[in-house]
């Protein structure tokens, strides 16, 4: 008898949460921000719910010091020092194509690999913001078809480089062969946009290569998911847009020649989990009611390309200009015009909306009712799991772990206990 499709889960480490005025609220964690502790105690916390993962995006830029902390500690750091306080959960990190070099990664990410036992990840982005683009020696981001052509030749070299290990080629024999050299090659590439002779000098990684991740929602973004991806970080607001997203992501992949099931896609998802429906969304509106909208104004014209300065906080949202015109990061403003398309807020509402996760899906009530949600997307064709994005840490997490997950399981959704040992396993991908 065939086993029964399980949900994936991910959790999405950010600062205080996802909320914007999280780091504001008497529970949070503001003061930790640097402590490796603060995360550990996240990851075991994620590891006794039988996550799948925990996750860093990272940024290359600090953009407004009075909006609070959001990049920190440098994530693959961070993720070798939690790879020591705990077992089996996968540790997924952001590195970016456009300001790294694939040998750079691919030795950090081989070490990460080694370091945890097999649990590493890598989400391929090419980046967003000319402030970063400043850090690393260049005036602004280069175009989009470029960044995204540096990113596809840039997993190429990376993958190529972890292949320039057999995996039997340590021989470890003190009598003279450390390494088999007919098992140790160069790789001789010679590209468009890198020039890498390898081999890598990270011996082969226990997963052989680490787990790719990939979250762009533009053409290319979806293209590269589907040529080398094993999961996805998908962007919906409601079930019908995760549905869309969902069908032409996975014949992307089929068009790719790979397995659409082996391939997990995981939208985002904000939950605020009470006894009731009614503590449930006091919990968000006590995090709503800290939220400074100078700088919500300011986080909105940034993801619209708009000076939303002047706009009448209570009044309906201005008209925006269609996708096709829109040239900065597509997937969040697309999320931006479907809130806007299905709920036609007031801008103080399309505030409150973004404020955790960014016009994520948000799921509000008793850990039965966001449970039916969950079970409703993962059986209706919206998600094969979420990328958790609690919106103050760490009760939220907490709060799913000790009250939804046990609910999941229950009704044979979600595991019970690890199974598995490495990140691929999880995710029940093919082998490297």
């Amino acid at each position: 008898m065939a086993a029964r499709k399980q949900l994936h889960l991910n959790a999405f480490l950010f600062a205080c949460g996802h909320h914007g005025a999280a780091w504001r609220h008497p529970a949070s964690q503001v003061e930790r921000l640097t402590d490796i502790a603060y995360y550990e105690e996240l990851a075991q916390t994620a590891e006794r719910g039988c996550f799948d993962a925990v996750f860093f995006a990272d940024g290359h830029s600090v953009r407004d010091p009075a909006a609070g902390g959001l990049w920190f500690l440098e994530p693959l750091t961070a993720l070798s020092a939690m790879a020591r306080a705990t077992e089996r959960i996968g540790l997924v990190t952001t590195v970016s194509s456009t300001f790294y070099t694939p040998f750079h990664a691919a030795r950090m990410l081989a070490s990460l690999d080694h370091i945890s036992g097999g649990r590493a990840g890598w989400n391929v982005v090419t980046s967003m913001f000319d402030a970063e683009a400043r850090n690393h020696g260049l005036e602004e981001m280069p175009p989009h078809d470029e960044r995204y052509s540096r990113a596809a030749e840039f997993v190429d070299v990376a993958l190529a480089l972890w292949d320039s290990w057999d995996a039997d080629a340590l021989e470890l024999d003190r009598g003279g062969v450390f390494a088999d050299p007919a098992k140790v090659a160069p790789i001789h590439h010679r590209g468009k946009h890198f020039l890498v002779d390898g081999p890598l000098n990270v011996p082969r990684s226990p997963q052989g290569r680490p787990v790719l991740f990939q979250a762009g929602a533009s053409e290319q973004g979806r293209d590269l998911a589907a040529r080398c991806a094993e999961g996805i970080y998908a962007v919906a607001y409601d079930l019908e847009s995760a549905q869309n997203y969902y069908r032409d992501v996975k014949r992307r992949i089929r068009g790719a020649g790979r397995d659409a099931d082996a391939v997990t896609v995981m939208p985002g998802l904000v939950t605020y989990v009470g006894s009731t429906t009614e503590e449930a969304h006091r919990k968000k509106a006590e995090l709503d009611a800290l939220l400074p909208v100078e700088q919500s104004i300011a986080q909105l014209s940034l993801f619209t390309h708009q000076d939303c300065s002047e706009w009448e906080l209570d009044a309906p949202v201005p008209d925006l200009p269609p996708l096709s015109e829109f040239t900065g990061p597509q997937g969040r403003y697309d999320t931006i015009l479907r809130i806007i398309e299905k709920d036609r807020p007031t801008v103080r509402a399309l505030l409150g909306t973004l404020a955790a996760g960014g016009g994520h899906c948000t799921m509000i009530g008793t850990p039965e009712s966001i449970a039916d949600d969950i079970e409703r997307w993962f059986h209706g064709g919206g998600a094969d799991g979420f990328n958790l994005m609690p919106p103050i840490y760490p009760d939220a997490l907490t709060d799913f772990v000790d009250e939804v997950v046990p609910v999941l399981q229950k009704r044979g959704l979600f595991r019970t206990e690890y199974e598995t040992a490495t990140l691929r396993e999880h995710l029940s991908s093919p082998p490297q």
